[in-house]
């Protein structure tokens, strides 16, 4: 690619990010629950190759779409409306490239210790939004435990205030609903069939 089109096309993906970020904003300024929601939707995503890989929210498949890095296969059927934008909110993404995709573990990250325990408190069960959780040493720091996988959970602040720097042997009526394991790529598999059970525009992707 030359200079000059390496130009045009980095203006064209920052124009269609600011389009995003502009619609997201003016939709936020109406102080609608609705606009909200929409933009927090889960979308599925595809390989070029039509192989689910992965599991984004509405706002960055809008990006990925505007940018020319995705197509829009399948939609929620919900228009996100702003002062000039009027822009359908994807439920399918299709990326136009082939991207190989490792069969191992995922980053380590707090969005994907959530997405693992699907935003459920591993200590009581409670399912909330990804701002009222936090994460929870099983191990405490303090007794020696690492940030890894194995010793990470999704846990309420309630449930993480009553464990405190304790180790769960040391607290009566307190256990993991699971324990917990690397998040990979069969796990990733099994959160998209049970996102996607009983839509139509997710199941008939989720065949692998």
């Amino acid at each position: 690619m030359s200079l000059g089109k390496a130009m045009i096309h980095a203006r064209k993906q920052k124009s269609a990010a600011r389009a995003v970020a502009l619609a997201a904003e003016q939709a936020a300024s109406q102080h609608t629950m609705q606009s909200s929601h929409m933009l927090q939707l889960p979308v599925l995503v595809l390989n070029a190759s039509y192989e689910p890989i992965n599991i984004c929210g509405a706002r960055r498949a809008l990006v990925l779409v505007l940018k020319g890095i995705a197509r829009t296969e399948e939609e929620h059927g919900l228009t996100l409306h702003a002062q000039r934008n009027r822009i359908a909110m994807p439920s399918v993404i299709r990326l136009l490239e082939y991207r190989r995709i490792p069969h191992q573990t995922r980053a380590l990250s707090r969005k994907n210790i959530l997405l693992r325990d699907r935003n459920t408190c591993q200590y009581c069960g409670v399912v909330l939004p990804a701002g009222e959780l936090t994460l929870d040493h099983v191990i405490p720091r303090s007794r020696g435990g690492n940030s890894t996988w194995e010793n990470l959970v999704a846990c309420c602040h309630a449930c993480n205030r009553r464990k405190g720097n304790r180790l769960l042997h040391e607290i009566d009526d307190m256990t993991l609903l699971r324990e917990p394991r690397p998040f990979s790529l069969h796990t990733s598999r099994q959160i998209m069939r049970m996102l996607g059970h009983g839509d139509d525009r997710w199941r008939k992707y989720l065949f692998y």
